[in-house]
């Protein structure tokens, strides 16, 4: 299983550990998105910036429409079918969100492919970013839910 992290909060005066877990994680502005792997460190990581970021179990589809849509290549080039095929063992994007998602190959070891998604704003907003999820907010984990605010920021 892999998680889509989102950023929601941009605050200019960050703890320093909540800003340097940020950046290692590629989350350098609000409406960025990046695709992680489970695993402990990873939930620890999420722990330590569930106050500015919101995250949750990304599915195939899902992530087979962000890297369509979003996937960018070094030179703001578009992530294709065509260029995987030459570049990679993967013919398809939909064979590549799903071997992802297996966490069996990261979107990083693709050459010159960017990690970080840069989406637009949700349709109809955040539901509050000062709140978590569960206090109907749009900070924190937010399971599956994680995928219908992907596909508001597509």
């Amino acid at each position: 299983m892999a998680y889509a992290v989102i950023r929601v909060r941009g605050q200019p005066d960050v703890n320093y550990n909540i800003a340097h877990t940020m950046e290692l994680m590629g989350l350098n502005r609000v409406n960025h998105c990046v695709i992680v792997p489970e695993n402990a460190s990873t939930k620890g990581m999420l722990q330590k910036i569930k106050d500015y970021c919101t995250w949750g179990e990304i599915n195939e589809e899902t992530l087979a429409a962000l890297i369509r849509a979003r996937g960018k290549l070094a030179g703001d080039k578009d992530l294709t079918d065509d260029y995987l095929k030459e570049n990679t063992e993967f013919d398809s994007i939909d064979a590549l969100s799903k071997a992802i998602i297996e966490n069996n190959y990261r979107l990083r070891d693709v050459e010159a492919a960017k990690p970080v998604f840069r989406l637009h704003p949700p349709v109809k907003g955040y539901e509050g970013n000062k709140r978590s999820f569960q206090n109907g907010g749009a900070l924190g984990y937010r399971a599956a839910a994680i995928n219908d605010l992907i596909n508001r920021m597509l």
